[in-house]
């Protein structure tokens, strides 16, 4: 038994739908912020089985930035949440509701 690039898509589907269903029924900041990054890798592993599928190193290249994206963003994300945290002590997104002003 071969494992095609059909079977990776699935795979990468079914991370998106368990991120995006993280996103849809968390409250947590930090769950839903590692919600997103399964997405991204889900992403990222559809752009590798494509790639391959098709013989190009197109796939692997937009991984390298898609990958250098979600580092910045885990970056400054982080930093948003520790300093909410700090000076709320939760990391409800309901309760940031609040912040609106």
């Amino acid at each position: 038994m071969t494992v095609t690039a059909g079977w990776y898509m699935t795979l990468a589907a079914l991370l998106f739908g368990v991120g995006l269903v993280g996103i849809f029924l968390r409250r947590n900041a930090l769950v839903m912020f590692m919600c997103i990054e399964l997405m991204l890798n889900a992403v990222n592993l559809t752009f590798v089985a494509a790639g391959r599928a098709i013989g190009d190193l197109e796939g692997q290249v937009a991984v390298f930035f898609v990958l250098v994206v979600a580092a910045a963003e885990v970056v400054v994300g982080l930093a948003i949440i520790v300093a909410v945290f700090r000076q709320r002590a939760s990391a409800s997104v309901d309760e940031l509701a609040e912040l609106k002003g």
